[in-house]
């Protein structure tokens, strides 16, 4: 996924890679596997042996300290990879991706889309999301360092929304509860537990029939 506000500070449209296509028409094959919630898909440390792709569903990826401590860096729906690090030589996953909601995940051995990649016939759709999730993850971290938690908060929300990829005024976001979000932002329940509360209260998030994000969330994260 790209940034979120592009200098205009209109929200950037997102187009899912067509991945379905490709595999259709280039001859790489793929496994799916159907995974239940808090199913693991892969785990940290162990050997990347291929990429996946979500078809259905949502993944979460974490990454365990040594002390023990977990931490969330990423929220992915369908239309999103995995693992794709290995295409690089990355060795082992160092995260690991679990199910958050019934899930279709696709895998493609990494030896397949090496080749593919040393024929030449993957198309500039993916090399463009492999950029994209580059950028993603450069952002994530400029947020981190420099924005207050309410609006890593907002920032999050909006993200696990998809505001901006099909241009909607509100959407809802996948079944997540505050533990979650504290953890993906780093802060304690209790502080996204405030943030909620002050959202709610401003009309910029409501629960009707899940927790629905409108885009006035957007002025958060505009305001300095």
């Amino acid at each position: 996924m790209g940034a979120l506000v592009q200098k205009s500070g209109r929200p950037k449209k997102e187009q899912p890679f067509e991945f379905k296509s490709f595999l259709s028409t280039s001859g790489v094959a793929g496994s799916a596997t159907q995974y239940e919630p808090n199913q693991k898909i892969f785990s940290q440390g162990e050997a990347c042996e291929g990429l996946f792709y979500i078809q259905k569903g949502s993944v979460k990826l974490t990454v365990v300290s040594r002390q023990g401590k977990e931490g969330i860096i990423a929220i992915l729906g369908p239309g999103d990879f995995i693992g794709e690090s290995c295409l690089s030589g990355q060795r082992v996953h160092l995260a690991s991706a679990t199910a958050l909601l019934p899930s279709s995940v696709l895998k493609i051995a990494k030896r397949d889309m090496q080749r593919a990649l040393q024929k030449g016939v993957l198309p500039a759709q993916f090399i463009l999301y492999l950029l994209s999730r580059n950028a993603r993850i450069q952002e994530d971290l400029v947020d981190q360092l420099f924005n207050s938690s309410e609006k890593r908060l907002a920032r999050t929300l909006l993200l696990l929304a998809h505001y901006g990829r099909e241009g909607d005024t509100e959407a809802v976001v996948p079944h997540i509860n505050q533990e979650t979000l504290a953890k993906m932002i780093g802060i304690s329940r209790e502080r996204v537990n405030f943030f909620m509360n002050k959202f709610k209260k401003l009309g910029f998030i409501e629960y009707n029939s899940g927790l629905r994000v409108h885009k006035s969330l957007l002025n958060v994260i505009l305001h300095d």
